[in-house]
């Protein structure tokens, strides 16, 4: 895909910049207040069709625990170099203790992770099938959660947890995916941070006065409350949310027509899509964005700067299948590959 001349030239005029960038991502220390998931996979060949039901029986070969929901954004931050906490809640469970056993192998300070006794930890399972020498594709998928709020207690410990750790971080990330950790406690809490980034998928004026908002067009769409389907009300919704959200700044995420930036001060930039064929599978993509973009801000990168890694980092993990992450020596790879394309 060829990048627009100017915007090619901007880039390669900032590349040593953003390498040195990415060698200080170990430097951030983040705290994420999130909606944490964990993503089963399970896999297996068919073997017939079952006598009891018009359904397959599947010969299980392997299962597959990887975070998710807001439990990727932390990942996301870990694999990236940073040194991170992470708040949120699990059921008292066997995902839980997953989590947190992949917290901890990745070095994640998990001593906010508050045990939630009446709720399980959220939990996605898919559950995918192949016959031999063919793909696998998934079947269903069984979602386990609660619709139910946390005890008011424990919304109260999980602010509190918040509140004590702003002074050791750099930047406080709320990953927001509506599953009960965002009650006005914990948000309030993480507002008291001087830089926060949310990425919530509804609400955004739960959250008015935070830093930096990053929703994808969708989210956009749904707050401003109108398509947005030229460059005109893209504009228009760059400022309305703005306004909506008291934001600093403004990144909306539109697939593969890139991202759009929109600051306080009128400033308005568009990057384009550094991968637009090798898409396999957009999971968690925004999460990723997120990490990304949230260490950039952290070291010290301009808006646009910490954008242009958000989406560098954002074009590996969709060329993988699943919730994956990235890492410095990857994205510095792809950035350099990238000019050496053009």
């Amino acid at each position: 895909m060829a990048l627009d001349a100017s915007f090619l030239a901007q880039l390669q005029n900032s590349s040593e910049r953003l390498i040195q960038l990415l060698d200080n991502f170990a430097q951030a220390r983040v705290l994420v207040v999130g909606d944490l998931t964990l993503d089963e996979f399970l896999t297996g060949q068919v073997e017939r069709i079952s006598r009891e039901a018009p359904v397959l029986i599947l010969r299980h070969e392997n299962t597959r625990q990887v975070p998710g929901g807001g439990a990727n954004a932390v990942y996301n931050l870990a694999t990236l170099g940073a040194q991170v906490k992470v708040a949120g809640l699990v059921g008292k469970d066997d995902q839980g203790q997953a989590l947190r056993h992949i917290f901890e192998a990745a070095g994640i300070d998990t001593s906010g992770m508050l045990l939630d006794p009446d709720r399980p930890t959220v939990t996605k399972t898919r559950i995918s099938g192949h016959a031999r020498q063919s793909v696998t594709q998934q079947i269903v998928r069984v979602d386990r959660k609660s619709d139910e709020l946390p005890d008011q207690d424990l919304q109260l410990q999980l602010a509190k947890y918040i509140q004590q750790h702003l002074d050791t971080v750099d930047a406080v990330v709320c990953s927001d995916y509506g599953d009960g950790v965002f009650t006005q406690p914990a948000i309030e809490a993480a507002l008291s941070h001087q830089k926060t980034i949310v990425d919530a998928q509804a609400g955004l004026q739960r959250y008015q006065g935070a830093t930096l908002f990053t929703p994808n067009l969708p989210e956009a769409e749904q707050a401003v409350g109108y398509a947005i389907a030229s460059g005109q009300t893209l504009t228009q919704a760059g400022r309305d949310l703005l306004a909506l959200t008291q934001a600093q700044q403004m990144l909306i995420t539109r697939g593969e027509a890139g991202m759009s930036l929109f600051e306080r001060n009128g400033i308005e930039q568009h990057i384009p899509a550094f991968n637009r064929t090798d898409v396999f599978d957009v999971t968690g993509a925004g999460d990723t964005v997120v990490a990304a973009l949230t260490l950039s801000l952290v070291v010290g990168a301009s808006f646009w700067e910490a954008a242009v890694l958000g989406n560098l980092a954002a074009s590996i993990v969709v060329r993988q299948f699943g919730t994956a992450t990235t890492s410095p020596e990857e994205m510095k790879a792809a950035l350099l590959a990238l000019l050496e394309e053009e």
